[in-house]
């Protein structure tokens, strides 16, 4: 993805402490990871930058679960770009809308216009993306303010 694609536009990005904070890691730790090239970064001024997807690639990457064949195993980049449409395949489909769930917090409640603003980071049309949150019960509503459902598990992917 380049500037053109919208990469500033579309991409959170965390500082080393942020980073370290949400991992419940040590600063030093992750901007050693940063410094050797480990985790992707932008260094600005005295500052390093670290997209978000940078954080999940890394994260993925030092799994322990088990990789699935290669014929069924989806990329991130399958399903991170900000697409049009939902993906019609359900394995495809429910790793977008798991991704996208991430990013709210448990037992928060989010005004309609928060979560349309994270919605809208991986899809285009964050309606729909409201609507199949709460349809498969992975979001609450309740006088228009929205929660990520305490009862809703994350698959194992």
């Amino acid at each position: 993805m380049n500037y053109r694609d919208g990469i500033i536009k579309e991409t959170e990005f965390l500082t080393t402490a942020e980073l370290a904070d949400k991992l419940k890691m040590n600063v030093q730790v992750i901007t050693r990871k940063v410094q050797s090239g480990e985790i992707e970064a932008y260094k600005i001024g005295k500052d390093w930058r670290i997209p978000e997807h940078a954080v999940f690639n890394w994260l993925e990457s030092h799994s322990n679960k088990h990789k699935k064949s290669k014929s069924k195993t989806i990329t991130t980049s399958e399903v991170l770009k900000v697409t049009e449409q939902l993906p019609t395949q359900p394995s495809k489909r429910k790793f977008l809308l798991e991704y996208i769930l991430t990013n709210f917090e448990p037992n928060k409640v989010y005004s309609e216009h928060e979560v349309d603003s994270i919605i809208t980071r991986y899809h285009k049309d964050s309606k729909a993306v409201r609507q199949e949150f709460l349809s498969e019960k992975m979001m609450d509503e309740i006088n228009g303010q929205y929660r990520r459902s305490p009862e809703y598990r994350l698959s194992d992917r």
